[in-house]
């Protein structure tokens, strides 16, 4: 019996040793000798057998090939050091010819029926269409977090309708709670997995709520620990309150009370009950249906002693990985998608690192369909992550020359491509890092030629290419859009310290459509030293206009934050110098960057010809939604004395601060600024560190818009602008100020003479700005002209213009030190 089975082993490895390629097909057997007409069932059957050749000596050379079909993971496929190539024969895991194998670490989801029960707490608007099934139990599954239809992301049911949210009225630190409007909370239950999303600057937090307290016209939302501490504690990113933008957002998901639209669905997890509201033209009965059961698909892990070394996998799609940690601890990221798991405000601040350092952190890094670490000649060629909950490639630790090619990466929850250290071993985020072991860096990675689209849709503050500490990375000729925070990251630590950050290269991308959600963002945004850093002839541009950013001017094309050094900017082509240097370090170099730059750039960056057949993938065509353009700024100095500041110093300030083409206003007390602003905020707190004694208001909400070029057509447009100034206050009554708000922004449409008054009169723009009741109008007239001569031209022949200009006369009034009778006031 012995011998038969030695001569069997031996009779399959020597039927393969000729061609030394393994088959694999979802309807094979793992007890099959892995031959086309035979294949093997799994991945990992196959990879055994490949190294069981190479460990006997008998084929150096192997290929795994893939048959089509979907091979739905029980458990991660692995490739250890034992699987290792070589340079001349490495080992390859790819398609067979004309194939497209899935990589799937879902479970489908069969046997729909439409709900004919009474389900308790189902909207009415939900009841009739929303059909049910039951999920298998499977060892190790959580309740999922997504569902994909027809390999399109259904909706978790929500409190908000379609991309809308609410805003918190409070943060009580107090008690660790969130204060909401009791509307539409009002019969709201807590079931199990019931969560609390939170938009607060960069991130969005998921909190698992505990307790719900209604009293009056507010809830209290009470939450479970470890989150709920941390939440609390941590003051970058928090809760945002703000009068002058809006507090932060928020919405509950994940009860069957939300389920009231088309694309949503919802989990009863102690009945194993899956419910779900179709789109138009889903046909459940034959609809595929797949939730998310592993959290890791592949997984390449070596030791620093013996890395995997020289593997090529290729044209395979990894599909339907899981994110399981919010439902067990849930999620507080601190920056690009890396969770904390202690954080909090240091009192006083200062450590012996940094003595300014206002706070501290330890974070996680949440998992990854595809993980790599210790491994050298790692190239992935050709492939698809799609359909992923979390981050969809990650380069962990002790990485080495390898590289990411021409591949897709769609529909992904988290960061697209991640690589690097980023204290996720319990160091605190703030140190720099030198380790004593160089086997443990990243570094020599390539990343090329890749599309990253729909990215950051689980975690908003993800990033498409997020590299922490790392060196002599290369990331070029990818393009990166739809994307609800930054581009590129690159560097970690917030410090101007030596570590092994060097001779990264950032050169020839296309990031656009980018801040979909959050802000305090840039296409391609740096941090810490990395001497010798290149970031080189991109193209960046179009960042959506953020509904509900916690400080609407946040945005920018490059930003380098705080530590950032010895990087070179230069000849990166944007639509304008917005541009952030935030307690930078010494040696950074910026050399024409901005419009000018040539459209050669333009036309160079992104995927090379030979991979621009990925582009077929976008999805920002579908996004609809405004883009941001730099616009003036507006920032008002109250002196609290009644008097003027010096204007000279003023001037000098603003110069050093880079604000441009301004113009200064005063009256009384009252001195404006209207210019080209790189960060109003930044600069608000500089002018109240220069005038301590004064107020300083930023004018964020521009309710009003009249553009020359956008509105009178044909009309020739002047080259050099005189910017008028004015101020009055809204009347305190809340209704007509509510009134006057809609009258301007249905003005186009429904009093089209008063925008063709402008055209007349010549005025190149038009602008009104709004703080609490106080506006500020803006009139642009072409120089050498004066409004006293243009303004008339506005009613000429248009009496509409007059009923206009009565009717506003009621919704306003003078500010504090006008005379009676007075509204409008020019500051001269």
């Amino acid at each position: 019996m012995k011998r038969l089975c030695i001569a069997l082993i031996t009779g399959i490895f020597g039927s393969l040793t000729a061609g030394a390629q393994v088959y694999v097909a979802p309807d094979g057997k793992d007890i099959n000798p892995g031959t086309v007409e035979a294949p093997k069932a799994t991945l990992n059957a196959a990879i055994r057998q490949v190294r069981e050749l190479r460990r006997l000596k008998q084929e150096p050379e192997s290929r795994i090939l893939l048959k089509s079909g979907t091979y739905y993971l029980r458990e991660p496929v692995r490739v250890r050091s034992e699987d290792s190539g070589t340079p001349t024969s490495p080992l390859v895991i790819t398609s067979a010819p004309g194939a497209a194998p899935v990589i799937s670490g879902g479970i489908l989801i069969k046997d729909w029926k439409q709900n004919r029960t009474v389900v308790k707490g189902l909207p009415e608007a939900a009841r009739g269409r929303v059909w049910v099934a039951h999920v298998p139990a499977v060892a190790g599954l959580l309740a999922p977090r997504q569902l994909w239809v027809n390999d399109r992301k259904a909706t978790r049911a929500k409190s908000a309708p379609g991309n809308t949210m609410q805003r918190i009225w409070n943060w009580d630190k107090t008690t660790a709670t969130a204060v909401i409007p009791l509307h539409p909370f009002e019969h709201l239950e807590v079931t199990e997995g019931l969560e609390f999303l939170i938009h607060q600057w960069w991130e969005v937090a998921n909190l698992r709520v505990r307790k719900l307290e209604k009293g009056g016209d507010s809830c209290r939302v009470y939450f479970y620990e470890p989150e709920s501490r941390i939440q609390n504690e941590h003051p970058w990113p928090a809760p945002w309150l703000s009068p002058e933008t809006g507090n932060s957002a928020f919405y509950l998901v994940n009860s069957i009370a939300f389920l009231d639209e088309p694309g949503e669905w919802y989990y009863d997890a102690p009945a194993r009950n899956l419910y779900y509201y179709p789109r138009v033209q889903e046909n459940m009965k034959v609809a595929k249906t797949v939730i998310p059961f592993l959290e890791q698909l592949f997984v390449l892990s070596g030791t620093s002693e013996h890395p995997v070394e020289n593997v090529i996998i290729s044209d395979i799609r990894f599909q339907h990985s899981a994110w399981n940690r919010p439902f067990l601890q849930g999620h507080v990221p601190h920056q690009a998608g890396l969770y904390m798991t202690e954080a909090y405000k240091l009192k006083p601040a200062g450590t012996p690192e940094k003595p300014s350092l206002d706070n501290q952190a330890w974070v996680g890094r949440p998992e990854a369909a595809v993980t790599v670490s210790y491994a050298s000649h790692i190239r992935f060629e050709g492939n698809r992550f799609e359909h992923l909950a979390a981050t969809g490639l990650d380069f962990t630790v002790g990485v080495k020359s390898s590289s990411v090619t021409g591949s897709l990466f769609k529909d992904i929850g988290g960061t697209a491509i991640q690589g690097g250290y980023f204290g996720d071993d319990g160091t605190e985020i703030h140190r720099p890092y030198n380790p004593a072991d160089p086997r443990v860096i990243c570094e020599n990675i390539a990343i090329k030629n890749n599309l990253v689209t729909d990215a950051g849709n689980e975690d908003w503050g993800a990033v498409g290419i997020g590299m922490g500490f790392s060196r002599s990375i290369t990331i070029e000729h990818n393009e990166m859009e739809n994307l609800p925070y930054s581009g590129i990251s690159m560097g970690w630590g917030w410090t101007p310290a030596k570590n092994i950050m060097a001779q990264n290269s950032i050169r020839y991308n296309k990031i656009h459509h980018y801040g979909r959600t959050n802000y305090d963002c840039a296409g391609i945004y740096t941090l810490s030293a990395q001497p010798g850093t290149l970031i080189e002839e991109n193209y960046i541009d179009s960042i959506y206009k953020a509904p509900y950013a916690h400080l609407p001017t946040h945005w920018f094309y490059l930003y380098a934050d705080e530590g950032s050094s010895g990087i070179a900017v230069r000849n990166n082509w944007t639509p304008a110098q917005k541009y952030l240097q935030n307690n930078n370090g010494p040696g950074n170099r910026w050399e024409n960057n901005g419009p000018q730059v040539a459209a050669t750039v333009k036309n160079n960056a992104g995927p090379e010809k030979q991979y621009r057949a990925l582009l077929n993938e976008k999805t920002s065509g579908a996004v609809h939604q405004a883009i941001n353009r730099q616009r003036k700024e507006l920032i008002e100095l109250v002196s609290k004395a009644g008097d003027l500041v010096d204007l000279r110093k003023l001037k000098i300030l603003l110069h050093e601060k880079g604000v441009q083409q301004e113009t200064i206003g005063q009256w009384k007390g009252h001195t404006v600024v209207y210019g080209l602003i790189t960060d109003v905020n930044l600069l608000r707190s500089q002018l109240q560190n220069a005038y301590p004694d004064a107020t300083i208001r930023v004018y964020h909400d521009m309710v009003y818009e009249f553009d020359r070029a956008a509105r009178c057509p044909g009309a020739a447009i002047a080259k050099d602008w005189t910017d008028i100034m004015m101020t009055a206050n809204l009347v305190k009554d809340p209704q007509k100020q509510r009134e006057y708000l809609d009258y301007h922004a249905t003005q186009f449409e429904k009093w089209p003479e008063v925008s063709n008054g402008f055209c007349k009169a010549d005025f190149q723009q038009l602008r009104v700005f709004k703080n609490g009741r106080q506006l500020m109008l803006v009139i642009s007239i072409p120089k050498g002209k004066t409004l006293k001569e243009l303004n008339p031209l506005t009613t000429k022949n248009n009496q509409r213009v007059n009923e206009w200009n009565k009717i506003m006369s009621g919704y306003q009034e003078g500010i504090e030190g006008t005379e009676k009778g007075e509204t409008w006031v020019v500051l001269e």
